[in-house]
């Protein structure tokens, strides 16, 4: 009898253990479908944009993730946000930066009222990603010059202080800039990991 006992306790002993992981099994799965879903929620990829995405950032080279954060960073998907100073659109491009790639580099002469154009905002701000590329060779300093403008990126590409070889920021002294990059390379990741 103390035997029987026994067995049955292990038996039961072992139906719960095994209960037990099925419930934390399911528990998993549905907790990592809510959290992506809010995290998806937070770090969306609205489908009017897209193809706008897609389309550029293959024909600029720059990795889709990258323009659906920049976008994600600069205007949180607002079409029609304006900065204190003066950047406009998705991608928050400024005057002077759209005039130099439509009247210099691109050649295309658009007026600057085109800059809200969700197509034409991607376009440029997406052109301008790969321009920054090709010049400093990583995207972080892309990433900065982006924010801070050239000429100050180039000026602390200059600076031991900032760069040890001239060509890669080991630190960005401004902290708007600094954790503007941070910000854009966080939410890079959750593209990459949710998409």
């Amino acid at each position: 009898m103390i035997r029987t006992r026994k067995n049955m306790n292990g038996m039961g002993m072992g139906k719960l253990i095994i209960i037990l992981l099925a419930i934390s099994v399911v528990f998993g799965f549905v907790f990592d479908f809510v959290v992506t879903k809010i995290e998806r929620a937070i770090y969306p990829k609205p489908s009017e944009y897209a193809e706008y995405v897609s389309r550029y950032s293959s024909e600029y080279g720059v990795p889709e993730e990258l323009v659906w954060a920049v976008i994600k960073t600069e205007s949180d998907f607002k079409a029609s946000a304006v900065s204190g100073v003066g950047a406009v659109g998705l991608m928050q491009l400024m005057p002077e930066t759209f005039n130099e790639i439509t009247n210099f580099r691109l050649n295309e002469r658009l007026d600057a009222g085109m800059r809200y154009d969700p197509e034409t905002n991607i376009r440029y701000g997406t052109y301008y990603l790969s321009y920054l590329y090709a010049r400093y060779g990583s995207w972080s300093t892309a990433l900065a010059a982006y924010n801070a403008g050239l000429g100050k990126v180039d000026g602390w590409l200059e600076d031991d202080e900032y760069s040890s070889n001239g060509s890669t920021l080991d630190r960005i002294p401004y902290k708007e800039t600094r954790n503007y990059v941070t910000k854009v390379q966080k939410a890079l990741r959750m593209y990459e990991d949710l998409y």
